[in-house]
């Protein structure tokens, strides 16, 4: 079954916003983690400039390190409660929730994901992760994280089962609930679930990452899949034919959609953008330059090098010892820098317009703040060049839409709806209105039929 295809756009919704200090800007709610009012009000304005859904991330441990690296990672209320909150408040826009199997058992997210798409006339979707920060193990009673194998063995089994108790459920034409009897690996499941066959048949599935066991996975199973970081287009690119080509395999290509994340500073003009950009950097709390032990928990979001001179200098392949975060680099020390330093230049001449050797020349902050790997790509400009972006991705076979994560709440979700939103329509990009009531009708996926369950003989 082949759709038109068009672009996509959900809201990564992390409370203090996607950029480390956005919790700082002025236009943000440092509190908003817990106002429901407020993301109640933010769902709803994503849901007036058409987005396909709101996306509610999770974790299941906390790390206090977190506040200088990724402070909306370190408390949020519970998703599934957060979800029914802005069911409540929206009619039209999708609600991901995250629920990770690796210290989930099937028949509960079954019928709690089941419950949710009822309660939300049919927009709900399950982000299924399997967990890479190690400290949930010691807050669910077991002594360690297992590794990536079994997580996903355990995942791809769980999966089925919630599939099975999702069609097991009584449906809307009558059809009595049905045993599911699945006895397996890991789960043995009698049924059949307690809440009728979900409005969409099947809640969406969302999946991401970048291991070939979540690749395949994906492919396989994920209605949208969400392309991790990578460090430049071309990659991007290759990530995305993968994807397509595995899906093509198990006879899904035209239903896998794929979004990277995407941070857009935005603004009226350019100077305005960037300037905009320049803030909430200098809002940062650096690290120290040299203390002991990891920045974040290893699997922590957010890991990786810390922002002070002196990873910089690490990563860039030259001294920044002593050096004025606010003075110019000379040129002579940028020709001087590693492969990946010239790299990394690039990317800052592209988010802040400053040059090597031109008028506006790259100073150390720069160096600073372009050293910690990103969570998201980001983009700073004005509504044309935004849009330019989006369109050369989409067009380019890099992505079918993107993920939005917002630098700070709720500012960056007004910028970008009321400024960048208007003029993807404009270009004929980007729906005017909604096509549908449920998510998989903005996705163009039908209703699946009900499957034969594992406790039923097969046709044939």
């Amino acid at each position: 079954m082949t759709f038109e295809r068009e672009l996509h756009l959900g809201l990564m919704f992390w409370a203090t916003g996607t950029h480390a200090a956005g919790w700082r800007h002025p236009d943000a709610r440092a509190d908003a983690a817990y106002d429901i009012a407020l993301i109640q009000e933010v769902s709803a304005q994503a849901e007036r400039a058409k987005f396909d859904f709101v996306f509610l991330g999770d974790r299941l441990a906390s790390d206090p390190a977190l506040q200088h690296s990724n402070p909306a990672q370190i408390s949020r209320l519970e998703p599934y409660v957060t979800a029914t909150a802005i069911a409540a408040a929206t009619s039209r826009i999708g609600i991901v929730v995250t629920a990770n199997p690796t210290y989930s058992d099937p028949y509960s997210i079954a019928r709690l994901m089941a419950s949710l798409d009822h309660v939300s006339d049919g927009r709900a979707a399950w982000n299924l992760v399997t967990g890479a920060d190690a400290a949930a193990a010691y807050n669910f009673g077991r002594d360690t994280h297992w590794d990536t194998a079994k997580r996903y063995e355990w995942a791809e089994e769980c999966v089925q089962v919630v599939r099975d108790l999702w069609d097991s459920g009584a449906d809307a034409q009558g059809g009595a609930p049905r045993p599911v009897g699945h006895r397996g690996t890991y789960f043995s499941v009698d049924g059949p679930l307690d809440v009728a066959r979900p409005p969409q048949g099947q809640v969406v599935l969302f999946n991401a990452g970048t291991s070939d066991q979540s690749r395949e996975l994906g492919a396989r199973e994920a209605d949208i899949v969400f392309a991790g970081p990578q460090p430049t287009l071309e990659l991007r690119k290759e990530y995305y034919a993968d994807i397509k080509a595995r899906a093509a395999r198990h006879g899904r290509e035209d239903q896998v959609t794929i979004l990277p994340g995407l941070t857009p500073v935005v603004a009226p003009t350019t100077e305005e953008a960037v300037a905009l950009y320049d803030l909430l950097n200098s809002l940062l709390v650096l690290d120290p330059e040299e203390e002991p032990g990891e920045l974040v928990r290893k699997g922590g979001i957010g890991e990786g090098h810390r922002r002070n001179l002196s990873s910089a200098g690490r990563v860039f392949g030259v001294d920044l010892t002593g050096a004025d975060l606010t003075a110019e680099v000379p040129a002579e020390t940028l020709a001087a820098v590693s492969e990946e330093g010239a790299r990394r230049l690039a990317e800052i001449t592209r988010l802040t317009r400053r040059t090597i050797d031109g008028p506006r020349r790259i100073t150390y902050g720069d160096l600073v703040h372009a050293t910690p790997a990103e969570l998201s790509h980001t983009v700073v400009g004005n509504p044309d060049e935004v849009a330019d972006m989006i369109q050369e991705w989409f067009e380019g076979g890099a992505a079918d839409g993107f993920n939005i994560y917002p630098a700070y709440v709720p500012g960056a979700v007004t910028t970008f709806t009321e400024l960048v939103v208007p003029e993807l329509q404009r270009r004929g990009l980007y729906r005017k209105d909604y096509g549908g009531r449920t998510l998989r009708d903005h996705l163009g996926l039908p209703v699946p039929p009900v499957r034969p369950l594992p406790s039923q003989p097969k046709e044939g």
